[in-house]
């Protein structure tokens, strides 16, 4: 019976995506038809009270705050002053200014929490800067498709919070569980472009370094998004405020910037309420009609028959887990990121819940690990064709005319930095686990959503 309904889900998905219909439509026309067919009880009557609930949920009250701030910083012209000042300290390195695209991704992924927002806000303003000979082009758009996906890892997240969402795991802790995994990644990807470009010196040339003066005076521009920053990721670490809370601090610092650098004005702030409104009605009906198709299946019981033909086949927890890193894997091939993780969850998520149950020793069943886990695979969906979102933003922005296989191929060494981060993660869960026993207290769920 399971296979019956999983193989009719999955051909219904493709035929209803096929089609050229919305995500979030084919979730609420899949779930509607899953209950027609497999079961008898007329749940389509009540699909407006379970779509009521994630539509007025207190953490989704994040997504627009959070994108609204990411939208005022950009537009208060901050961004453009933070990489110039970041090349400044840090072009001296080998690799050069493309040290420069990851750190600058990463400090404006802790403001976003969009991927795509953090590709295009940085590749406009790097890609310029690259005109210059001596750089391997390859490896400069793989550096700024690689490190834009950093905006969904580095809290606040877009992915964190969906994720919160559909687990009903704590968001603060999600938040703050990403942190060392997120400035890992970046650590990694800044070491693989320093050790490649020392190994092969001409795929970068050699930047003159800045004097300590340039540095110094480059640092005020630095501070701004320094102290967005600590407000928003401050306030929740000592508890001051929750996600939401902390992201509607962050839209009045963001304001507080804009007025400051005296760009804020009228068009301004409809150009970022219209983009905040466009993207957060996407992630919010994808959510909503999530929701439907997630008591479907969870009413027809497919989560909890997968978990006990797990565990009666007593395949050991790590192959699970490794099956499951294979299917997003593949998955995120074909389907983008947050379409693929919120049609996978309701099935996936109650299985590894049982899974952590039989063997609590294994904390990367955790559902904060795990959850900081997907994200990463979420991220390496973003940059893996021939769906990758992060592929075509960076295609689309690049002042050079080439092929889309340039970007693909200069990919290729982050995807694999990407993979052996979710390794270390699997054989060292502490990296996920440390800040938020040490924010919450060690074994405690904290307050949901906080």
């Amino acid at each position: 019976m399971v296979s019956t309904i999983l193989g009719t889900a999955f051909g219904l998905l493709l035929v209803f995506l096929a089609s050229g219909m919305y995500i979030a439509a084919a979730l609420g026309l899949l779930g509607l038809s899953l209950d027609l067919l497999f079961d008898d009880r007329p749940l389509w009557k009540y699909t407006a009270d379970m779509m009521w609930w994630p539509s007025t949920n207190f953490v989704l009250f994040a997504v627009p705050l959070y994108v609204l701030m990411g939208e005022l910083l950009l537009r208060s012209g901050l961004t453009d002053r933070l990489y110039q000042a970041l090349a400044k300290w840090l072009s001296f390195l080998p690799g050069g200014l493309m040290h420069s695209n990851i750190a600058a991704c990463s400090v404006f992924a802790a403001v976003s929490g969009s991927s795509v927002a953090t590709a295009i806000t940085i590749g406009t303003v790097a890609l310029p800067s690259f005109e210059r000979q001596g750089y391997n082009e390859r490896l400069v758009l793989g550096s700024l498709a690689a490190g834009g996906t950093l905006g969904i890892l580095i809290p606040p997240s877009i992915g964190l919070i969906i994720y919160a969402l559909i687990t009903d795991t704590s968001v603060g802790r999600l938040f703050i569980g990403g942190v060392v995994p997120g400035l890992s990644l970046a650590g990694m990807f800044m070491l693989f472009i320093g050790v490649s470009s020392i190994l092969n010196p001409g795929i970068a040339p050699k930047e003159d370094s800045s004097t300590w003066g340039e540095r110094v005076s480059a640092l005020p521009h630095l501070v701004p998004t320094g102290s967005l920053i600590l407000l928003v990721m401050g306030s929740i670490y000592f508890g001051f405020a929750t996600p939401t809370e902390a992201a509607a601090l962050g839209v009045v610092g963001s304001l507080i910037l804009a007025i400051l650098s005296r760009r804020l004005s009228k068009n301004m702030l409809l150009e970022g309420a219209r983009a905040t409104a466009n993207t957060t009605g996407l992630v919010m009906l994808i959510v909503v009609f999530a929701q439907l198709f997630q008591f479907m299946v969870g009413s027809l019981g497919v989560p909890r028959a997968i978990s006990e033909w797990l565990i009666q086949l007593g395949v050991p927890p790590m192959v699970s887990l490794l099956f499951i890193i294979i299917f997003y894997i593949i998955l995120g091939m074909f389907m983008d990121a947050l379409s693929m993780v919120i049609t996978t969850l309701p099935v996936i998520f109650p299985v590894v819940v049982e899974l952590f149950a039989q063997n609590p020793e294994v904390l990367a069943f955790d559902p904060v690990t795990f959850g900081v886990i997907v994200v990463l695979l979420m991220e390496a969906g973003l940059i893996t064709p021939p769906v990758g979102v992060n592929l075509y933003v960076i295609q689309g922005i690049r002042t050079t005319k080439g092929p889309m296989i340039d970007v693909a191929i200069g990919v290729v060494p982050f995807f694999i930095m990407m993979m052996i981060l979710v390794g270390v993660l699997i054989a060292f869960p502490e990296m996920v686990l440390w800040l938020p026993d040490l924010a919450f207290g060690a074994g405690v769920e904290g307050v949901r959503y906080g």
